[in-house]
């Protein structure tokens, strides 16, 4: 058995410095056998990465059906993903600026009868609804509010925990923030 850490919704976002789970609960790097992250998220790429041992990585380059039947990373998506993460290391602050907005819109999400879930303010943030044709129709309006929140809908969570999917960023304002929250507010009191 293997133990593998999923790094998707945790790079950029976890750790004072945004390195993920491993800086964020102090787990040395080789205790864990496999590492894996998407560059789609973070790292506003496109594709993924596996690290762990060399003969695990090199089995999985010749074995694994994803790496075989699959091309290489075009240079583009690889180079910006490359400078997406050296942004990360070179501005630290923008992790804390990412916490400071999730956690204002959090805040506010909770100071009404909002289900957030068990959301901790990390970059993503659930407003639970329990109905996937309520999801995709307040999606729907929200997009018609100008913001883009996703369903997530049946089968992906079950019908009484759909949801819509807010996905903040450093880069927000704490204005785009409350106007996020007040289009949630009235959407949700009808």
């Amino acid at each position: 058995a293997f133990l593998m850490v999923d790094e998707a919704h945790s790079l950029g976002v976890l750790g004072q410095t945004g390195r993920g789970i491993r800086e964020h609960f102090g787990v040395a790097g080789r205790a864990v056998d496999i590492w894996m992250g998407t560059l789609s998220k973070t790292l506003a790429g496109c594709g993924g990465f596996i690290a762990g041992e060399r003969a695990l990585v090199e089995h999985l380059k010749y074995a694994a059906p994803g790496f075989v039947y699959s091309v290489g990373m075009s240079p583009p998506l690889a180079a910006a993903s490359l400078e997406a993460l050296r942004v990360m290391q070179r501005e630290p602050e923008r992790v804390a600026r990412l916490r400071a907005r999730t956690g204002q819109f959090l805040a506010l999400l909770q100071s009404l009868p909002i289900n957030t879930g068990f959301a901790q303010g990390h970059a993503v943030v659930p407003v639970i609804v329990g109905s996937s044709l309520k999801a995709a129709t307040l999606s729907n309006q929200f997009f018609e509010a100008g913001i883009n929140v996703q369903p997530i809908i049946y089968p992906a969570v079950e019908e009484k925990a759909a949801r819509l999917r807010f996905f903040l960023s450093a880069m927000h304002s704490e204005q785009q923030i409350r106007f996020a929250f007040e289009v949630t507010r009235r959407l949700m009191e009808k």
